[in-house]
């Protein structure tokens, strides 16, 4: 190739680059604004779905906020958290990690409210993730700009769940290393835990803390509340019997939960070890001190969360209802 030619290619590759920064657009294929021109409504109506849901079911906002970590985190953010159970594959939402997640029925009311304007345009997978963007500001926290343009997946993944998804049970280490193979440095682990500041924890995930004997490592001030709610030793999976993540401001995403962490009140295993694994804690006493630094690392871990190997382009496909695929759909 002669030299002149050489140049040209290299001139083209560098305004291409370009182009794609300038559009916003990442290595992933996803860009901000992806909706411009083909529904430009789509994130006002996800907006207000959001806010509507909110007024009437508060715990929306949780489920959201949720979504996002149980879709994103397992192989791709590409909405097979949302699909049911079919003769031959079980859902990711029925397995065990999916425990206590709900709500799922009205990401189908927002679906539906966008299809309205635009049917067949915007997939499920931006719908999750832009209805956690909003829930996430519901609960008091930042807005995080987020890339759109995800197409949806067409199967479960629900037999990779456990090799994928950080468990509250596993070693910090083992928690640390899923989040790093997703791009998730140290510190933006220790903010996206601080989802625990909101919602609540089931005493299913607790007992082995409290049962037969209480762990040494909780703060015995905070005990006595503890076996109040989870007062069964094998508590019934389907009663309401939990403990609220953050007493004190259990509805409002905020750095409260690294004080409570510190302060021996966490009530998951993970929680317990972030706060005094050496790796980790230096985050945690930050945080505990700003929560601007908190919501700084919060936003920048969910927008990487979010561009986890996304489908784009003419992957997948653009589902007509949420909880199921296409052809299956269409050949009921």
């Amino acid at each position: 190739m002669a030299p002149s030619s050489s140049c040209l290619c290299l001139f083209l590759l560098v305004v291409c680059v370009l182009s794609a920064v300038g559009n916003g657009e990442s290595s992933s294929g996803l860009m901000m604004d992806f909706y411009k021109e083909s529904c430009p409504q789509a994130e006002d109506i996800i907006r207000e779905q959001v806010k509507l849901l909110y007024k009437r079911h508060k715990n929306t906002a949780f489920s959201w906020l949720r979504n996002i970590f149980h879709d994103c985190a397992v192989q791709s953010c590409d909405a097979s958290l949302l699909l049911d159970s079919t003769r031959k594959t079980l859902s990711e939402k029925e397995t065990d990690r999916s425990f206590g997640m709900r709500n799922f029925r009205y990401l189908e009311d927002i679906k539906d409210a966008v299809e309205r304007e635009c049917p067949g345009v915007v997939s499920c997978a931006d719908i999750l993730v832009l209805s956690g963007r909003d829930g996430i500001v519901a609960l008091g926290g930042p807005f995080i700009p987020l890339k759109t343009g995800r197409r949806d997946g067409k199967k479960s993944r629900s037999t990779v769940v456990e090799q994928y998804l950080p468990d509250h049970n596993e070693s910090i280490s083992s928690v640390l290393d899923k989040f790093a193979a997703m791009g998730i440095d140290a510190a933006g682990v220790v903010a996206l835990l601080g989802s625990h500041s909101v919602g609540r924890t089931h005493c299913v995930k607790l007992v082995h803390r409290l049962y037969p004997e209480v762990d040494p490592a909780l703060n015995p001030d905070h005990v006595p509340h503890m076996l109040k709610k989870c007062y069964d030793p094998i508590p019934d999976p389907k009663a309401v019997q939990y403990v609220r993540n953050d007493r004190g401001t259990p509805m409002i995403l905020d750095n409260n939960y690294y004080r409570n962490i510190l302060d021996n009140k966490g009530l998951l295993m993970v929680d317990h070890e972030l706060a005094h694994d050496p790796r980790t804690r230096p985050y945690v006493k930050k945080m505990a001190k700003s929560q601007e630094y908190f919501f700084q690392h919060f936003g920048r871990a969910i927008a990487l969360l979010s561009e986890n190997n996304p489908l784009t382009g003419d992957q997948g496909e653009i589902r007509r209802h949420c909880n199921v695929a296409n052809k299956n759909h269409y050949e009921e």
